[in-house]
């Protein structure tokens, strides 16, 4: 039998929509490109988001967690695929967009700040020495405008780290204070929370908490009335490098130096202040965890100075985490961040290099080695669908995926 005509007058095409939409349910990314170029109607038919959502969810960085999710949704989802593509393949554009002097603390000597930044719409904040910029991205998300639109202020010394939820900045800094502010407005909060520098801190559902030098943790009110009121103090026996509240706001990690004889990841109540579990059983002395991201109120990335990734699942053990990837080149891990679903990227301490991983994978994807006047560790970085930014010692690099 000849097969059916693909003239869109052929009674295949008078088909209603919703059975021309099962039948291209079947058709893989590349048949539903050649079916867009057949007529108007089929090219309308075949970018819609409903034939590419199954695609995207397999993927790397289009959106969509694992649970399905859509963080993207007013990009189309056929556009967002596209990119995947570049994603997986390493092919963007680099560019510079920001550049800083290293901070003199004497003569013949110098200390390079450690920026911290967070996305959020057409902004990104960074953290520069003891305030907190806010640059507007370009239209086409690239570059930066030259000058801040806002400056967040309040710490004697450098932020160490900041978070930014519900328009809230919350930032834990050097002086030991911890400052707080309304992105839109002029309400701002500063108090003494540790003894020493504080470096790290998290914020949900009205709690914040902050881990320090001091080795000790602490959860903090935010609440009317209660603002700044320390609810718990946990003694960690260990510097806090590193601290993440749980997506379900009942727990809270915190990654520490591993100096000691205890597991450097461990899980607190948060309610209670009380040691829920322990993460690992097979650290080395040193191995501290510098950076821990929340997937899912299950799933947990660590990374640090052991040049592992380690990917957990609390439902089926604490005691070894289910995947894990060893960096390349030997180096500490600074930084992680993953889209939910396929993807991680992680910045290692020496030449500034991107690594982008796939979790169905053992080997490191794609290594961008970003330049930087010395060898600087990437400290921070953080990705959009689009674009990856990562902030060196005195830069600030920009990885452009839509135009390789």
């Amino acid at each position: 039998a000849s097969p059916p005509s693909s003239s869109p007058s052929s009674p295949l095409w008078a088909l209603p929509e919703e059975l021309l939409l099962l039948i291209c349910s079947y058709l893989d990314a590349q048949a539903l490109g050649r079916l867009g170029q057949v007529c108007r109607r089929l090219r309308f038919l075949s970018s819609r988001d409903l034939l590419w959502r199954r695609i995207a969810r397999g993927c790397l960085n289009t959106g969509f967690t694992q649970l399905g999710t859509d963080l993207a949704a007013s990009i189309p989802v056929k556009e967002r695929v596209k990119v995947s593509r570049n994603w997986r393949h390493g092919r963007c554009r680099r560019e510079t967009v920001l550049k800083w002097k290293c901070k003199q603390v004497a003569p013949f000597s110098s200390t390079f700040l450690m920026p911290w930044m967070e996305l959020d719409g057409e902004y990104l904040y960074l953290s520069q020495a003891e305030n907190i910029q806010a640059y507007r991205l370009c239209p086409d998300g690239a570059g930066l405008q030259r000058h801040p639109q806002a400056i967040f202020s309040g710490h004697q010394e450098d932020v160490c780290r900041f978070v930014l939820v519900n328009s809230h900045i919350v930032s834990g800094g050097g002086d030991g204070n911890i400052v707080i502010h309304k992105i839109h407005g002029s309400y701002s909060v500063k108090f003494s929370a540790h003894e020493q520098e504080v470096n790290c801190v998290d914020f949900q559902g009205g709690l914040i908490v902050s881990g320090s030098r001091d080795r000790t943790a602490k959860v903090w009110s935010l609440s009317t009335g209660r603002v700044g009121q320390c609810l718990h103090t946990v003694q960690t026996e260990d510097r806090v490098w590193s601290i993440a509240i749980s997506p379900l706001l009942s727990s809270f990690v915190t990654g520490t130096a591993c100096c000691g004889h205890t597991s450097p990841l461990r899980i607190w109540d948060l309610e209670s202040g009380q040691l829920l579990t322990c993460l690992g059983t097979d650290f080395h002395h040193g191995a501290g965890v510098l950076d821990v991201f929340y997937e899912t109120p299950s799933l947990l990335l660590s990374c640090g100075y052991d040049t592992y990734i380690r990917y957990w699942d609390i439902r089926t053990s604490t005691r070894k985490c289910v995947q894990e990837w060893e960096e390349p080149h030997d180096s500490a891990l600074y930084c992680i961040r993953s889209d939910k679903n396929h993807m991680i990227a992680s910045g290692s301490s020496y030449y500034g290099v991107v690594r982008l991983w796939d979790k169905r994978q053992t080997r490191c994807l794609q290594s961008f080695h970003l330049s930087s006047p010395t060898s600087s560790p990437v400290y921070c970085l953080r990705f959009s669908t689009t674009h990856l930014y990562a902030a060196l010692a005195s830069v600030l690099h920009v990885l452009d995926f839509t135009a390789p």
